[in-house]
């Protein structure tokens, strides 16, 4: 197994990737488009900066480390017009959401990497499921006790996350009833859920890794699907639970308040104990419900979590303030109050269309950057 060595990072850096569809612009379902995109990437750094994932209908952008995220969305920005023009000129389109609504795993080809062709020989068919996409927000980090520490604070906010970013209410043709069933494919690896509440320190956590690896339960660690886990190599906190946002503009939102949060708990007591016996409940009540569902605290007490999230907001903006990032944050605060999350706006969008590919179609025309009110 690798070394467990932390590397240092600037606290509160800030840094996203994000997984995205490639469709058909015919019929919108998936394409394996993946390798011809790559190919044809013009002679740009930022190329660099965009991977395959592990079928050949995905694709991800990685941003560099920022300390802002004013600088991050144009940074993005650039990367999602590049990714975009160069999809256009191989006959695909690019789309955001957490899950394609009607695509059939059956199929999904595996992208050609050892990488890849490893997991699929590990996981069979599930390798081909995990067709899914999310972002995944990394804050940076000063040592890997910080890095524990971290993600104890953030534990208790993974609903909220969960439900802010929603996107897939979709899969295999029908409504799912949930605003996120995306982490339905990742919940079926082993090695999926949240760190185990007695990890209290970065010895704690390498003598986890190391009983893992003696027992062949783990080989690297990669294999661990944690919902929020330490990136020792990047020198980051990895919060792995948001569906890919439909836009550029609320993925980095969103990573704006998680970098605001991640703050704001450091400078918080550690959760309490009844907040690890509530959080499969709380986080399956954020994939189900969204914004609307019941929301257990660490004192015991059941609130609305679109309340919590509300007087958590205020808790956030002093911190945001300091951060230069108020404005980030009451915008994302304003259009999840007027817009809902993606979920609702893909399920309206159906409503509207009766079509999942038009839903699709509209879907990829605003990750382009088309305006909502636009798309009809």
């Amino acid at each position: 197994m690798e070394d467990f060595a932390f590397v240092s990072s600037l606290p509160n850096t800030l840094g996203i990737e994000l997984e995205l569809q490639l469709v058909d612009p015919d019929t919108f379902d998936l394409k394996p488009a993946a390798q011809d995109i790559l190919d044809n990437l013009p002679d740009d750094p930022l190329s660099a900066k965009i991977k395959p994932e592990i079928t050949r209908s995905m694709i991800e952008l990685n941003s560099s480390v920022h300390l802002h995220p004013a600088s991050l969305l144009v940074e993005m920005h650039t990367m999602r017009d590049l990714l975009c023009h160069t999809a256009e000129r191989v006959g695909a389109r690019v789309s955001g959401g957490g899950t394609h609504p009607f695509m059939r795993w059956q199929d999904r080809q595996i992208f050609a990497s050892p990488r890849f062709e490893q997991l699929a020989g590990t996981y069979g068919y599930l390798a081909r499921q995990f067709t899914v996409f999310g972002q995944h927000i990394h804050l940076g980090v000063t040592g890997g006790d910080e890095a524990i520490a971290l993600i104890r604070g953030l534990m208790p906010f993974v609903p909220h996350l969960i439900a802010m970013s929603a996107s897939s209410p979709y899969r295999d043709g029908v409504d799912t009833r949930f605003s996120c069933c995306r982490q339905h494919a990742i919940s079926s690896f082993p090695l999926a859920g949240h760190m185990p509440a007695h990890i209290a320190d970065w010895y704690a956590f390498e003598a986890h890794l190391m009983q893992l690896g003696a027992s062949g339960l783990m080989h690297s660690q990669k294999d661990l699907y944690w919902d929020v886990r330490p990136k020792p190599e990047f020198g980051t906190v990895e919060i792995r639970v948001c569906d890919t946002p439909l836009t550029i503009e609320r993925a980095c939102q969103i990573a704006a308040f998680a970098q605001a949060l991640g703050v704001w708990v450091m400078g918080c007591p550690p959760p309490a104990d009844l907040a690890w016996l509530a959080y499969r409940s709380n986080h399956f009540q954020a994939c189900r419900f969204g914004m609307q569902a019941d929301y257990v605290e660490a004192g015991g007490a059941q609130v609305r979590l679109a309340d919590h999230l509300a007087a958590l907001f205020n808790l956030l903006l002093p911190v945001a303030r300091d951060l230069d990032t108020e404005e980030t944050l009451l915008a994302l605060r304003s259009s999840l109050a007027s817009q809902g999350n993606d979920a609702r706006w893909l399920r309206t969008c159906h409503q509207e269309s009766g079509s999942l590919p038009t839903m699709v179609h509209r879907a990829s025309r605003l990750f382009q950057g088309a305006a909502r009110g636009d798309l009809r």
